[in-house]
């Protein structure tokens, strides 16, 4: 891709990446890391680096400040991960959170058997990874992690790891309604881990046996839901589109009859266009008064709302937004990296959002020369409580420009020696590349002209 005649880069027209430089990119710049690697690893686990657990909190920030924030109607909740055995018994998960399961024979693999399909050239089903066809018969497999309380292991000190973090807002129903004083249609909104013991994890982050949940389970009047079903999914869609993501690289796909989950009178996907074909990013799903009466027959609460302008009490439905934290940020990164020309030079330039980029600005002194580092420091001082900030003073100031572009940071202010003199820094612009000069005492304020949502 050639420059514009000013040296600035051409818009982005890049092919979409491979996972494989994704995975690269992750690893190179620390936004991600295989678990226990020192040990070879430790199978559909990572961990989140220096930049990814920065970015993975700016994800959860957009998402928290769009549901809860700038919403009068919604409350927050952070429910315990361990859970009773009767929290699954009522939701259904006991019984119906399985998976088709089958064993090669020959080298031992497990697989989803809906994963596997006939081979075209014989007719059967072969293991993917040694190609044996023989495999035993399918078996129901349940996804959920068990563990026991206490020190004592049998069925009575049973407990579960939370396959989902949405039955916490359901058996806490009547505690936030009641603290809350909110009333139809209002909203419990949670961030936080689950835990499913998938038979077949992989591509990368985005299917992995512990991942962190962002949903929101809106109570609605029952006739109501059809209207708030439909808004909710366009809004979630729209949230994804505001951060970044060319809206045809997004779909929102309506679950077949068959697909639904036992809960479910609809439900809608938002799904985005990994490298290896669209996936799921988020469920919108139309959950009905299932889990609040569900779990109000086992546990002999009356999980309802009365309304006392009409004198009647109903069981609200409940209309679910559910995203995967992890699987967003891929995304975003994914739709975010780009490479260019720059004077000749290829760059590769993640083009986040500055919401979500690790760092929002740059601070880099020309040179390690010692004359610059007071006002380097003081440039630092000025701007960390406003943005998270990168130093950074090694090697040459167009590799730090080029690290900079390859990590997102939309943002580098650059001190010279005539800082010294005239009291001003350079701000550079990753996308454009484009610099001014701005005094130091204005530097605040044109930075956060700059950051403003």
């Amino acid at each position: 891709m050639a420059p514009t005649p000013d040296g600035t880069p051409t818009p982005a027209s890049a092919p979409s990446p491979t996972m494989d430089e994704i995975v690269r990119l992750c690893k190179h710049r620390g936004f991600v890391f295989p678990s226990a690697e020192i040990y070879g690893g430790f199978r559909s686990t990572y961990d989140y680096g220096p930049l990814g657990v920065l970015m993975l909190r700016n994800v959860k920030d957009a998402w928290w400040r769009s549901m809860v924030q700038l919403r009068h109607e919604v409350v927050g909740l952070d429910a315990a991960i361990l859970s009773s055995p009767r929290i699954w018994e009522a939701s259904g998960h006991l019984a119906n959170f399985t998976d088709p399961l089958v064993d090669c024979r020959n080298c031992k693999e497990r697989w989803r058997a809906d994963h596997l399909e006939p081979d075209s050239s014989d007719g059967k089903v072969h293991c993917p990874r040694c190609g044996s066809t023989d495999l035993t018969e399918a078996r129901a497999f349940n996804l959920m992690f068990k563990t026991h309380v206490g020190p004592v292991e049998d069925e009575a000190s049973a407990a579960y790891l939370r396959p989902e973090t949405a039955q916490g807002h359901f058996v806490n129903f009547l505690n936030v309604l009641q603290t809350s004083r909110k009333r139809p249609p209002f909203g419990i909104a949670q961030i936080g881990k689950s835990f499913r013991n998938e038979i077949t994890p992989g591509n990368f982050v985005f299917r992995t046996r512990e991942f962190e949940q962002m949903e929101l389970e809106y109570f609605v009047p029952p006739e109501d839901a059809p209207r708030w079903f439909e808004y909710w999914c366009n809004e979630r869609l729209a949230w994804y589109v505001g951060l970044g993501i060319p809206r045809e690289m997004l779909r929102l796909r309506p679950h077949t009859a068959e697909e639904l989950s036992h809960y479910s009178a609809g439900t809608s996907d938002v799904e985005f266009l990994f490298p290896w074909g669209w996936g799921e990013l988020e469920g919108i799903a139309n959950r009905t008064d299932y889990d609040l009466k569900a779990h109000a027959a086992l546990s002999g609460e009356r999980l309802e709302y009365f309304d006392q302008a009409s004198g009647t009490r109903y069981v609200p439905y409940v209309i679910e937004p559910a995203a995967g934290a992890t699987r967003t940020m891929m995304a975003f990164l994914i739709a975010a990296y780009d490479t260019d020309e720059i004077g000749g030079e290829k760059r590769t330039v993640l083009r986040l959002d500055h919401r979500l980029a690790p760092y929002q600005v740059a601070v880099l002194p020309l040179s390690r020369n010692e004359a610059l580092v007071p006002a380097a420091r003081e440039v630092l001082d000025l701007l960390q409580p406003m943005a998270m900030c990168d130093y950074d003073e090694t090697q040459s100031i167009g590799r730090r420009y080029r690290r900079q572009d390859e990590i997102g940071t939309p943002l580098a202010v650059t001190i010279d020696f005539d800082t010294l003199e005239d009291r001003a820094v350079t701000i550079r612009d990753r996308d454009t590349t484009e610099q001014i000069r701005v005094p130091i005492n204005k530097l605040a304020d044109e930075i956060a002209g700059r950051l403003a949502d």
